[in-house]
């Protein structure tokens, strides 16, 4: 088992920045990718950006050039760093880990999430 706390929500203005953080803890040899997505109100979740063991990235359409993830392998944490942040970004964000064999950037039911982050952007 992996158990994920993630940590850095909240208030924030249009323009401003953010920074989530995710920590692994567990099995961690049994996790190859971690990553985020989102789900705002009536919407599905989606993709915010994933990263694999071997330092690959993945972002979703409408964060990439504002987002950035990064990684601590040291302290098994990842870091999700936000910025020029929109209204639209609102959303729970979800962290999540994902085992050998399922897809790094579609995690399903039975991969590893946090229990997700309120980010409102709202002047």
């Amino acid at each position: 088992q992996v158990q994920l706390v993630e940590s850095g929500g909240g208030l924030v203005q249009p323009g401003g920045s953010l920074r989530l953080s995710c920590a692994a803890s567990g099995r961690i040899s049994s996790i190859y990718a971690m990553g985020w997505h989102r789900q705002a109100p009536g919407k599905q979740r989606e993709l915010v950006a994933a990263i694999h063991s071997r330092g690959s990235t993945n972002y979703g359409d409408s964060v990439k050039g504002r987002f950035t993830i990064s990684r601590d392998n040291a302290k098994n944490t990842v870091y999700l760093q936000m910025n020029s942040l929109k209204p639209e970004d609102t959303a729970v964000y979800y962290c999540y880990a994902v085992k050998w064999g399922s897809s790094w950037t579609a995690p399903n039911e039975n991969d590893y999430w946090a229990q997700g982050t309120q980010v409102t952007v709202s002047s």
